[in-house]
């Protein structure tokens, strides 16, 4: 097959066949393993000589990338050991791993050796997210990186973008240079969305007509580019996304083939997790430092699931993806999913068979269940269907009087159907099989369980439930809790779009002015005092009670003044005025351990905020009032999304956004 042309249908991939050379796009689809192939690979090319500090890992976050470590330092260590076993004279076990039975056919001793040289050196290993590399890499450029050694790096850019804007609009639109007619062309919040679509894509050309509004539409965006690149350089700032707009300037621009030189110097094997979740700007770094080379060639592997590359809110681009399809000289596909029951596999071939996401090239593919997957793994629910399509009738459903169906009433019938059906499969006896560590490469390490062979009573944490909104994930806890189901929100959008996070803006707020009537009466209500709004009704303003409260907030006032957030956080949690300190009258109420969650994770934020930014008290509570103006959409930002509030055994309600990479039994 020639290079640049998509094949309908890839070769399926083999881990332990010949090890990919030049650049490879490896389809991958959910459940098939991804990375256990990507720790496969790594074990190989360490194993036949190529030094881990010449392999270069990357992923997409933080957290993938936490994961992919440990995974590959755990695949090491297992080959390692195997092969030190076999040269002990072990017989291979039935379950062994194949790329251990594969390196044992030759060359042992110097494999384990290669191994054994890489796990002791393991701290070396580049395995980073694209800026992660990106940042590595320019800094060691010098001045071909153009990267300020003191520069500070910042997730959020907002309020130096709405600074940028509020000056442009002035300047542009001051009294003296209005229209005729007096009045501004476009108004401030459409210059705001006009500078921050520039900003938000910066590879995109800006065009416009010949007429004159347009015209300043187009200057608008230019110049908030250039005014924000600008500021940015004089503050010292930058983002993380800047990172792969420098890398990349450096390799395209005039001293470019140096520059790919030195890194492909290196590194000689690049292995490229998530590549569907790339833009345009990451694939062109890795096109020029990574791609064919004939003085110097590189292996370049992209493994990629091509249909979540239309998911752009993650900024994937479909034509990033294809792009590279066509530049690759190999193109195979894993044809196994370890996750999933053959059942529910081929339930989705008969709704997805042929189907193509936008473009030939992104098309649903076939794969089969592993063998452990082919029998169901739930058993004796009151529904045997693997995959199960719910209708609401009209007739049970009130209607308006055209005889639709009224969207408030739709929505929560289908929260208390889920949450019926949630309740008849946990009360059926129902059985779901024990994964254990069973998973990608078959390898079964479950231990054998109480009843059934390999099976356990299912259970509430067994089950997810996947959404499209925040809202319709609270819907969907409360239904549960009404039914005496424990559920909790996995990672619903951004802490600061919650009830703690205004209880903490009325605390700062009223450490502001300690004296104030009305910020501590708002403040009484939060949690930290813990008033009822029945005492706050009935309590007379020169109470001795209400001297108490301005006393505590004077004294709050001046630890987080003198000490700081993590300070005033310990001091209010230990406070027991109200006859409970701050915990245990929390947890007194249903949603208590998501409250007290997010209240310490908000704590945990604005320290780091005012630690960061030097922030006083009045500057902090400005910040966190922003903060929350902007949660109003969920958020990118790991560090801001709401964290699990327990382990304990509950139901999964999670947007179908932040399921990506979970796994769960029933769904």
């Amino acid at each position: 097959m020639s290079a640049g042309a998509i094949p309908l249908q890839p070769v399926a991939f083999d881990p332990c066949g010949e090890l990919p050379h030049g650049v490879t796009v490896l389809e991958a689809s959910a459940g098939t393993g991804k990375t256990y192939t990507i720790a496969a690979l790594t074990a190989r090319y360490v194993a036949e000589g190529i030094d881990l500090e010449r392999l270069l890992l990357v992923t997409f976050t933080r957290i993938a990338t936490g994961e992919l470590r440990e995974r590959v330092r755990e695949r090491l260590v297992s080959v390692e050991r195997g092969l030190g076993l076999r040269l002990a004279g072990a017989v291979a076990p039935a379950d062994e791993d194949p790329v251990v039975t594969l390196l044992a056919r030759e060359d042992i001793e110097v494999h384990r050796e290669n191994l054994a040289r890489a796990i002791a050196s393991f701290d070396a290993a580049t395995i980073a997210t694209t800026h992660g590399f990106c940042q590595e890499m320019l800094g060691g450029l010098g001045i071909a990186g153009d990267l300020e050694p003191d520069v500070t790096f910042v997730e959020d850019l907002s309020d130096l973008v709405d600074d940028v804007v509020d000056d442009l609009y002035i300047r542009r639109f001051a009294p003296k240079r209005l229209n005729p007619g007096g009045a501004a062309a476009f108004g401030r919040t459409e210059a705001g969305a006009i500078a921050r679509a520039a900003i938000d894509n910066p590879s995109a050309r800006i065009v416009s007509d010949d007429s004159e509004v347009p015209k300043m539409r187009l200057g608008l965006a230019e110049a908030a580019r250039r005014e924000l690149e600008a500021r940015k350089r004089s503050m010292m700032v930058m983002t993380y996304d800047d990172l792969v707009e420098r890398l990349k300037s450096a390799l395209s621009g005039p001293g470019g083939s140096a520059v790919a030189a030195q890194l492909r110097a290196r590194y000689e094997v690049v292995l490229v997790d998530e590549f569907q979740d790339t833009d345009p700007a990451q694939w062109e770094i890795l096109r020029l430092a990574f791609g064919s080379s004939q003085t110097r060639p590189t292996s370049l592997v992209l493994i990629a699931d091509p249909k979540q590359a239309i998911y752009a809110f993650r900024g994937a681009d479909v034509y990033a993806y294809l792009e590279a399809a066509r530049a690759a000289e190999t193109q195979a596909t894993l044809p196994i999913n370890w996750r999933s029951d053959q059942g529910l596999i081929d339930a989705h071939d008969a709704l997805f068979s042929g189907v193509k996401l936008g473009h030939e090239g992104i098309a649903y593919r076939q794969v089969r269940a592993a063998d452990a997957h082919q029998a169901p793994g739930l058993s004796g629910a009151p529904v045997a269907a693997p995959l199960r399509v719910r209708v609401a009738m009209r007739s049970e459903l009130p209607q308006t009087p055209r005889g639709y169906a009224r969207a408030p009433d739709a929505r929560r019938h289908v929260v208390c159907d889920v949450a019926a059906d949630i309740v008849g499969l946990l009360s059926s006896g129902a059985r779901v099989a024990a994964t254990g560590g069973r998973g990608a490469g078959g390898v079964d390490s479950a231990e054998p369980v109480a009843g059934d062979a390999g099976s356990e009573a299912i259970q509430p944490a067994h089950i997810a439930v996947l959404v499209r909104t925040n809202k319709q994930a609270a819907m969907i806890r409360e239904a549960l809790e009404d039914v005496g189901v424990p559920a909790v929100i996995n990672g619903a959008g951004s802490v600061f779009g919650t009830q703690p996070a205004r209880q903490w803006l009325h605390l700062l707020e009223a450490l502001e002015r300690p004296a104030s009537i009305t910020r501590a009466h708002s403040a009484a209500l939060t949690a930290f005092v813990g008033w009822p709004a029945e005492r706050l009704a009935e309590a007379d303003d020169d109470s001795l009670e209400w001297e108490a409260v301005h006393r505590r907030l004077h004294e709050w006032a001046r630890v987080l003044r003198t000490r700081g957030v993590a300070s005033l956080l310990e001091t209010v949690m230990r406070d027991a005025s109200e006859g409970r300190a701050l915990a245990a009258r929390v947890l007194g109420d249903a949603t208590g351990e998501r409250s007290l969650t997010d209240l310490r994770h908000i704590g945990q934020l604005l320290h780091a905020a005012a630690s960061e930014e030097q922030l006083g008290p009045t500057a902090l509570t400005g910040w966190l009032r922003t903060r929350i103006a902007e949660a109003e959409t969920d958020t990118a930002d790991e560090e801001r999304s709401r964290r699990l509030e327990s382990d304990a055994e509950a139901v999964q309600v999670l947007t179908i956004h932040r399921s990506k990479g979970l796994e769960f039994p029933v769904v």
